[in-house]
């Protein structure tokens, strides 16, 4: 038997290990809404732009990218906060600075929308887009 200060010890560096996972490595299996989208070409068209801004079409390998669509360039880790079968809400840091959190909503496999904030480059953003498939990259 372990002593109760050894388990804490334990569980406290789980916590830290699963925290620290690359974010490719904590993936879709753990969020039902991912997973019924698909890599792709998606316009992205954001909502709260005082200045309306044309859509703008992204090439997206991996859906799961877009919970951290403002630091899709740099690697991060993510704790997932909430999940079900149409949405998903999560925290993520990069290591190279920054992080956010991101409320991802699936009306369709091919519709998404999310609301995120946070922290980029010492600055901080907070938006909400639509995402549409558009067909293969």
């Amino acid at each position: 038997m372990l002593n109760g200060a050894c388990c804490r010890a334990l569980t406290a560096l789980a916590a830290v290990l699963i925290m620290t996972t690359p974010a490719s490595t904590q993936g879709r299996e753990n969020m039902a809404a991912l997973a019924q989208l698909q890599a792709g070409r998606w316009e992205l068209r954001e909502l709260n732009n005082r200045r309306p801004q044309p859509p703008r079409s992204i090439c997206i390998s991996d859906p799961a990218i877009m919970l951290q669509i403002q630091h899709h360039d740099r690697p991060c880790s993510r704790l997932v906060i909430a999940s079900d079968a149409n949405s998903a809400t999560v925290h993520y840091t990069c290591t190279a600075g920054g992080f956010g959190r991101t409320t991802l909503k699936v009306s369709t496999p091919r519709l998404v929308r999310i609301e995120t904030q946070g922290i980029d480059r010492e600055l901080p953003f907070d938006f909400s887009a639509e995402l549409r498939r558009k067909g293969g990259c």
